[in-house]
């Protein structure tokens, strides 16, 4: 078994409690400004500005750093258009033709959604990011990959947030079920569709649904040795 490659962890200088305070403080607010948006302006965005977005992603951490995610970017108005015209079919039969039943369809009803997606097309990037099941090698050879949905998921929370403080807006879309996308944008049988990002600046008229977040209270719990429960105790581990 190779022996570990390490290097000194070059941290951030440390920073007084008031001033680190001030700045996670900071840090919440601008994200708590954070909305997905339906309605995107035309506006170019650099395509470098979105490279470095999807760098900034790809050092999420992950399962035996196995990077399981690819991120396959398109600002081809052809491009876009097929993936619209695949994505309404999907979301027509969803919205109308019946998979979404009705309590789904009453907790969406909140943010006025329906199957027509035109920001498919407006907004000038569209990021579609696959989950790789496992590894493919150039002779095909498999490698295990692990912990991959939690490894994805944790590099799309990063791309969005990096997103957000570029002033840059997004939408998590998932056009269920998303298996055309596999075949529209020639991926390999290892990947699967996790997610579709359209990315661009908020139209000038954009709207989003007025909502409000879950306090600090009903998402976290502190415990400590009084309010835990016992575990079995087993044997030490040398």
């Amino acid at each position: 078994m190779a022996e570990p490659r390490l290097i000194r962890y070059a941290t951030h200088h440390h920073r007084d409690d008031a001033t680190l305070v001030a700045d996670a403080r900071a840090l919440y607010e601008n994200m708590d400004r954070r909305r997905s948006v339906r309605d995107f302006s035309d506006r170019a965005i650099p395509r470098e500005v979105v490279e470095l977005a999807i760098q900034t992603a790809s050092t999420a951490p992950s399962g035996a750093h196995r990077q399981p995610w690819t991120f396959v970017l398109t600002g081809d108005p052809e491009v876009k258009r097929r993936i619209r015209v695949a994505a309404e079919r999907e979301e027509y039969e969803n919205y109308e033709g019946g998979r979404i039943p009705p309590e789904w369809r009453e907790a969406l009803a909140q943010l006025g959604t329906d199957w027509r997606k035109p920001f498919l097309e407006t907004a000038p990037w569209i990021v579609v990011v696959f989950e790789q099941r496992y590894g493919l090698g150039r002779d095909g050879a498999r490698s295990h990959h692990y912990y991959v949905k939690e490894s994805v998921g944790i590099a799309c929370g990063i791309f969005v947030a990096a997103l957000h403080q570029l002033g840059i807006a997004t939408l998590t879309h998932t056009p269920s079920p998303m298996a055309f996308l596999t075949k529209l944008l020639g991926r390999p049988e290892n990947e699967r569709p996790f997610v579709l990002f359209p990315i661009g600046y908020p139209a000038a008229d954009c709207l989003v649904p007025d909502l409000t977040r879950k306090p600090l209270a009903e998402v976290m719990v502190e415990v400590d040795a009084t309010n835990v429960a016992d575990v079995e105790e087993g044997t030490d581990v040398p």
